[in-house]
């Protein structure tokens, strides 16, 4: 009899620690609704500039996964099947149509309940800098027929050849904080004053880096900004400068000898001293161009995804414009 009850016991033991590892496996997950047991929102960015702007306007209410792992190639982005699943579950989603196909391939076939798409925030454009200036005839003469041409459209509605690379321009960056606030209170209505109030932060931070890339900049009004590819656009445009990439808007895009040759012209004719090397993009190209012509080179970070964990989205905008005041050659 004593053993019996022994063993009893003992059963009902294993019975017990089953049912407590089960509740607390059942506590870690996240809720149907997207949301934990502590009731963070489990947010998905797309990629890192995204992930800065959720991360400041949600602040201790969410949790923030991003989709590009650091250093990575964005555009190259494959998603995992467990990536996939997560679009599905979240509580929102934060990503930038026809920016990275994968994204764009998921959240179509999970269809998640609550999504931001920057680009409808950002107002994104075909040519934000405004110039041609680089340009072959003929290229011009092609650009100048497709203008006139019926524009082909995405599901959107936006322009089939847009510029992405819309967050180096922060104020545009700021209209993408105020939809990301809008889409969390939705999702978690009873901290939506904590998310205009992060909102409100952010952009006052924006605004101040604005005018710090106004005031420096003001002076160097119509300067060449020469860079490996044209992902500096919004910025050009913005701040009065001639954007002229070495590649197109595709920094893996491949540099034929007759470009070299106008870049040259170009570096001449308008006193070029600093051509820019990307952070994302080979350097042997645009060294070798800067030796030949005599010139000095600096770098850019497009801000595509975060190579150092202790420098955010601020850091960086700030580095580049020491590097923009410091290489341009401005009056």
């Amino acid at each position: 009899m004593h053993n019996y009850a022994g063993m009893q016991i003992s059963r009902l033991l294993s019975i017990g620690s089953i049912a407590a590892l089960a509740l607390t496996a059942t506590a870690c997950a996240p809720t149907a609704e997207g949301g934990a047991d502590d009731g963070t929102v489990q947010v998905l960015a797309s990629f890192y500039p995204l992930q800065y702007v959720v991360e400041r306007v949600g602040g201790e209410h969410v949790d923030v996964n991003n989709l590009t792992p650091p250093s990575a190639e964005p555009h190259d982005l494959e998603l995992s099947p467990a990536q996939a699943r997560a679009i599905g579950d979240a509580g929102l989603v934060v990503y930038l149509s026809g920016f990275q196909p994968a994204v764009d391939e998921g959240i179509e076939q999970r269809a998640p309940q609550h999504v931001v798409d920057a680009a409808d925030a950002a107002d994104l454009e075909e040519d934000p800098a405004g110039g041609h200036e680089g340009e072959t005839a003929e290229e011009h003469a092609d650009e100048e027929a497709a203008e006139e041409a019926p524009a082909e459209e995405d599901e959107h509605g936006h322009g089939a050849a847009t510029d992405p690379h819309f967050w180096l321009d922060p104020v545009r960056l700021t209209a993408v904080a105020q939809q990301v606030a809008d889409e969390l209170a939705a999702v978690d209505p009873d901290n939506a004053d904590s998310y205009a109030a992060g909102a409100s932060a952010l952009e006052a931070d924006l605004t101040a880096l604005d005018e710090q890339y106004t005031d420096q900049l003001a002076p160097c009004a119509d300067a060449t900004l020469v860079t490996s590819h044209e992902a500096f656009g919004y910025l050009a445009g913005r701040y009065d400068l001639n954007l002229v990439g070495i590649a197109g808007i595709d920094p893996e895009s491949e540099v034929a000898p007759a470009r070299l040759r106008e870049i040259r012209e170009i570096v001449q004719t308008n006193d070029v001293s600093t051509l820019y090397l990307e952070t994302v993009a080979a350097p042997q190209t645009i060294e070798t161009l800067a030796s030949d012509l005599g010139v000095g080179t600096a770098t850019l970070d497009p801000l595509e995804s975060q190579a150092d964990a202790d420098a955010d989205y601020l850091d960086v905008m700030e580095a580049n414009l020491d590097a923009l005041a410091g290489g341009l050659t401005c009056s």
